[in-house]
């Protein structure tokens, strides 16, 4: 029997790339969002390889429903990868939108916890399960106007850190890895309500960005080492991205 991964976010972006590639390793992959048009078109590319949940990570209900449409496949799950997350608004703290910093923590913090609590027993069940979790270096540096986004990041590598230390002693990995710059379709333009003039200008003048996926052949490494090996903390940025605050731009 196939193995289980199970994809959150997995419309578009980074969740959609890491699809296809765990897919391509040889994991039977659940992809769960929001847009059920946009995972029924996903698992139409990958194939018999792939199953589809519509499933929003801020609804107790939804990430139950996932959890047993899980089940309902019948073989080991091995591998969850928290991708579902995201960013809005760059409003510095002093007017900061209270909905906005709700509903980032919702998804980033409390959307993790769901998935994890939901499909915990089932990991551990497998003798040889892995949590990915797919935060950002807003996780560990804070910068001008993103201190929503930054404290959800903070909260959720938080919340991994923990887990880990719970876990030990358990047959169960839990890896993080943090990008940096990602040039997706959606991601900045989200965090700014749509204006794609200044989605595209986060990534002006910049050479290579990191796409999608490279933090999908990043998530399949991680998960495919040997399975005494933990990658606790895996930070990628692109070259030309020294820090946060430190990104060279071409004129």
């Amino acid at each position: 029997m196939q193995n289980i991964a199970v994809v959150t976010g997995a419309s578009s972006g980074i969740g959609a790339a890491t699809a296809r590639r765990l897919a391509d390793e040889g994991y039977h992959v659940v992809v769960a969002a929001r847009r059920a048009d946009r995972l029924d078109a996903l698992v139409k590319e990958i194939g018999p390889n792939a199953t589809a949940v519509e499933c929003d990570v801020t609804s107790d209900d939804a990430v139950a429903a996932l959890a047993e449409a899980v089940a309902a496949l019948g073989a080991p799950v091995t591998l969850l990868v928290n991708n579902a997350g995201g960013a809005r608004g760059v409003d510095p703290v002093a007017t900061g939108s209270v909905d906005d910093w709700q509903w980032m923590y919702d998804v980033n913090v409390l959307g993790t916890l769901r998935v994890t609590k939901a499909l915990l027993p089932a990991l551990e069940a497998s003798g040889r399960g892995t949590i990915v979790t797919v935060g950002s270096t807003a996780a560990f540096t804070p910068y001008e106007g993103g201190g929503g986004y930054v404290a959800a990041k903070h909260a959720e590598t938080a919340l991994v850190g923990t887990l880990r230390l719970e876990l030990c002693g358990k047959p169960v990995r839990v890896i993080e890895i943090d990008p940096g710059m990602v040039r997706t379709d959606e991601f900045a333009l989200n965090r700014f309500g749509g204006d794609q003039d200044r989605a595209d200008s986060v990534y002006a003048g910049v050479r290579e960005p990191l796409v999608a996926d490279d933090i999908a052949d990043c998530v399949a490494w991680a998960a495919t080492r040997p399975q005494h090996v933990n990658v606790d903390r895996l930070v990628v940025r692109p070259v030309a991205q020294a820090a946060q605050h430190k990104v060279h731009r071409e004129p």
